[in-house]
């Protein structure tokens, strides 16, 4: 897609930049892999695009966020997203752990920088693609 305006190269790039973000929130990327998942949720989460956090679940999942509480289903699960971007929650990647894999099921862990454990449950959908059905954030782990 190309704008016409006037302005210095550096302003051409980064309208190009600005257009192509716009492009891609549009068109989101999909889980080829079960860690992906963890990737674009970091990414999308701090974007602010709850949309495309909630895309990465099945419609059923179950979500064990905040601490105590537990949320089922796209509905509730975007309550909680809209809760944690509106806060300004800014996620750090942590360190993947491979993920167990069988058959249509895996098992995806991701160490932070402070030791908590995060674990999920993803599943491949008919169309080799991966979503979460259950999400457990951060565990301390003794």
């Amino acid at each position: 897609m190309e704008l016409l305006y006037e302005g210095s190269r550096n302003t051409r790039h980064r309208m190009s930049w600005f257009i192509g973000r716009l492009i891609n929130m549009t068109r989101k990327a999909v889980a080829n892999e079960p860690n992906d998942l963890g990737k674009y949720f970091v990414e999308r989460a701090n974007a602010g695009d709850v949309d495309g956090m909630v895309a990465l679940y099945e419609p059923n999942a179950v979500l064990a966020f905040p601490p105590g509480s537990l949320a089922t289903g796209h509905a509730e699960i975007r309550k909680v997203f809209e809760q944690m971007v509106a806060a300004g929650t800014v996620i750090s990647p942590g360190r993947q752990q491979p993920a167990l894999v069988n058959g249509e099921l895996a098992l995806t862990a991701t160490t932070l920088a402070n030791g908590e454990v995060t674990a999920e449950i993803a599943r491949r959908q008919p169309d080799g693609t991966w979503l979460r059905v259950a999400d457990r954030p951060p565990v301390v782990v003794p």
